[in-house]
């Protein structure tokens, strides 16, 4: 993801990682961590973590993975519960970012 893949960046968006074909397998194995720890975050076990560590990740990196995860959200649900929106600018930006291949 850190290249940037525009095509990669929207299949996460729309929650279409799984069917990506750019998709590296650390970044499958942070989606699916990823995901997990925001839909079910009671039931993450030991086994969840397997990819990761097979893929280098230490216990300070898996802990990093949880921060970030619970950064993001707790940020989104702030802004959801709160009513924020992205103004018309902000989307016109972001999008026209997309289409020029850079993440917006």
């Amino acid at each position: 993801m850190e290249d940037g893949d525009p095509s990669l960046i929207e299949a996460i968006r729309k929650g279409e990682w799984r069917t990506a074909e750019s998709m590296s397998s650390r970044d499958e194995a942070l989606c699916e961590v990823a995901e997990k720890l925001s839909a079910t975050p009671t039931r993450m076990v030991e086994q969840d973590w397997e990819k990761l560590r097979a893929l280098g990740f230490d216990d300070l990196g898996c802990l990093e993975i949880v921060h970030i995860v619970g950064v993001f959200n707790h940020l989104t649900r702030l802004a959801d519960g709160c009513g924020l929106r992205f103004d018309q600018a902000a989307l016109t930006k972001a999008a026209s970012r997309r289409e020029k291949g850079r993440s917006g």
